[in-house]
C-alpha cells in the first residue's frame, strides 16, 4: 500500500483512532484532502500560513511578530496588551532601577515568581527558582552596588512574551570594578506587567 508522507503524519497527530481515516483519504485530491484533514483538526482552531509556521517550527519569532507557534484560536485575543521594542528594552531600566534602590525584595518582586521564574546568576552557580533564593542571591549582590547598561542586544516580541539578549556590563559602585557579561532576559505578563520569567 502507497502512504503518503501527509497521512502518515496525520496519523501520527490524530492518534491511532483517526490513523484509518489519514490512510483512507492519502491518495486522494488536495482539495479532498484538506476537507477531510479538516475533520480531525478542532474547528476553534485555524493553521497560520506556511511562512509563518516554519518560523515557529524552528522556535524563533523577528522583531514586531505577535504570534508564536502553529495554532491559534479563532476570534482570541492577546491575553497582554502589545509591547514595543523601547518597552522591552525599558523593562532592563526598571530592572536596572530596582537595583539602585539596595533593596533585594525590589529587585526579586521584577521576576515572575508566580509562574515559575529562573535566574541563572553569572556570578553564581546556583539556579534561583523562586521568590526567596532570587532575593537571597540579590542580598549579596547589591552590597556591591551594581549598576548596569546593554552594550548592544536583540529583542524579539511574541504574543505573551518578550526576549532581550546580547552583552552588558556593570559597574560595581562599592569597588569601581567593571564587568561584562552575556545576557537573556525572557519576559512574561504576570500580574498586570510585564515581569522576568527567565534571567541569565
Amino acid at each position: 500500500m502507497k502512504i503518503s508522507s501527509f497521512a502518515l503524519l496525520v496519523a501520527i497527530a490524530g492518534g491511532q483512532h483517526n490513523a484509518a481515516h489519514a490512510f483512507a483519504f492519502s491518495n486522494k485530491r488536495p482539495a479532498a484532502v484538506a476537507k477531510s484533514f479538516s475533520s480531525i483538526i478542532s474547528p476553534t482552531t485555524n493553521l497560520v500560513d506556511a511562512e509563518e509556521s516554519t518560523t515557529a517550527l524552528a522556535g524563533r519569532r523577528r522583531k514586531g511578530s505577535k504570534r508564536f507557534g502553529l495554532f491559534k484560536k479563532r476570534g482570541s485575543k492577546s491575553r497582554t496588551s502589545d509591547i514595543s521594542e523601547s518597552e522591552v528594552r525599558s523593562l532592563f531600566s526598571l530592572w536596572n532601577n530596582a537595583l539602585a534602590t539596595g533593596d533585594s525584595r525590589i529587585v526579586a518582586k521584577r521576576y515572575a515568581t508566580k509562574s515559575g521564574a529562573v535566574l541563572l546568576p553569572t556570578v553564581s552557580d546556583t539556579p534561583r527558582t523562586d521568590f526567596h533564593s532570587i532575593k537571597d542571591y540579590f542580598d549579596a549582590f547589591l552590597q556591591k552596588e551594581p549598576q548596569g547598561k546593554i552594550l548592544e542586544g536583540d529583542i524579539r516580541i511574541g504574543d505573551g512574551w518578550a526576549q532581550d539578549a546580547g552583552i552588558y556590563e556593570f559597574t560595581m559602585g562599592a569597588t569601581g570594578d567593571v564587568v561584562k557579561a552575556r545576557y537573556t532576559y525572557v519576559y512574561v505578563y504576570e500580574d498586570n506587567q510585564w515581569k522576568i520569567a527567565h534571567h541569565h
